[in-house]
């Protein structure tokens, strides 16, 4: 009887710590939240952010410079006469042809979403050309077959590296304002992530009906300071950006934008100085200059991957770094018995509590955030 006294004991401070820790993470997340936006909203008040606006401005002859490459692959007629509720542009590399294959046939198939969800959206590739003068001949008339079966590639003729990502977010903003400036939403996403398009779609009918405007959402990075180790990746130097925080921005892996703030972003962008590569940043910057700041959706990951369970995908919207496991995530994100396991009393008390587990006791930070256990 002692015994089965001390077990019940021990399992009541077993859930008791984790009460507390969960509480504990949740109220600590809320905290880094709070310094970003202090640190954000600081840098404003000092009018950094239109100071560094003001010195990236430039003459519109200037920034055509960035952005006037001529289309090797393009197809004005994608949009035209539709009624498109998202142009979604994938940032791709010439010979990522199998991520290009995979999205096609899952959650990019127009088809099966027009079928199934009774929308119109048009998905398309942005491209530049190979870096490699070697390959580049070979694998440009790859992409010219791969073009004539599925007329979805966009391409300009620009060296296709890390680089120049800046310069493939304006291919995607000029191409959007030339040939489809009517599609209700515009989105960008990288070629190794997944989209839960049912649930994304139900999401932006509902934002459609409300009329929203000055809509930008993804996962948001407020108040970043560039990264100044020449060993990384992301470095940018005192050069290119001497200022000490980034304007509010949303990771490139994934991010929805409504119509009126494609078009502002991209009149912003015809003025603005586009050499720094960082492109989610610059369009943080060209955002920033319109007037217009990001708002999270929890359930954008960012660069994060997003952790594979039942109770996740019901709300899932994004989840970065996706090849291999692609159409298997696309399987179990979109079975109709994910609806069932979270529905109820007791169906949404478990995925509360195993939410929780997944974000907040094991979260980590490139994820979704310990607050959406809760919504």
């Amino acid at each position: 009887m002692f015994v089965c006294f001390r077990r019940i004991r021990k399992c009541r401070q077993l859930l008791m710590m984790f009460f507390v820790l969960s509480v504990i993470k949740m109220y600590w997340e809320s905290f880094d939240h709070v310094t970003d936006h202090v640190k954000s909203y600081s840098l404003r008040m000092l009018n950094s952010l239109d100071f560094i606006n003001a010195n990236l401005t430039i003459s519109h002859e200037e920034a055509r410079k960035f952005s006037n490459h001529r289309y090797l692959i393009n197809h004005e007629e994608k949009c035209v006469n539709e009624d498109v509720l998202l142009l979604l542009f994938v940032k791709s590399s010439p010979e990522n042809f199998e991520r290009r294959q995979a999205i096609r046939s899952l959650w990019g198939n127009e088809v099966y979403i027009k079928k199934n969800l009774d929308v119109t959206v048009r998905v398309v590739f942005a491209l530049g050309v190979h870096p490699q003068p070697m390959n580049r001949k070979k694998l440009q008339q790859k992409l010219l077959w791969e073009d004539q079966l599925y007329q979805d590639l966009i391409q300009q003729d620009f060296i296709d590296t890390f680089h120049n990502l800046t310069i493939k977010l304006l291919l995607q903003l000029r191409w959007t304002h030339a040939y489809c400036n009517h599609a209700r939403f515009f989105m960008s996403a990288d070629d190794d992530i997944f989209v839960h398009m049912p649930n994304l779609i139900r999401y932006l009918q509902e934002v459609n009906r409300s009329g929203v405007k000055d809509f930008w959402i993804g996962k948001v990075h407020r108040g970043a300071p560039p990264i100044r180790r020449k060993d990384s990746k992301y470095h940018v130097s005192y050069e290119m950006y001497p200022w000490l925080l980034y304007p509010d921005y949303t990771p490139g892996a994934g991010y929805v934008l409504s119509r009126d703030v494609a078009s502002r972003v991209y009149q912003a962008s015809l003025t603005l100085n586009a050499s720094l590569y960082i492109d989610d940043v610059f369009m943080g910057i060209c955002a920033s200059a319109a007037g217009i700041s990001p708002q999270e959706h929890v359930f954008f990951s960012g660069e994060g991957r997003a952790p594979n369970h039942v109770c996740i995908y019901n709300q899932m919207m994004t989840s970065h770094g996706h090849v291999k496991d692609l159409r298997e995530l696309w399987k179990h994100a979109t079975d109709p018995e994910v609806q069932q396991v979270s529905s109820g009393f007791f169906g949404k008390l478990y995925c509360t509590i195993t939410k929780i587990r997944l974000l907040c006791i094991l979260h980590t930070s490139k994820t979704y955030p310990c607050k959406a256990a809760f919504s």
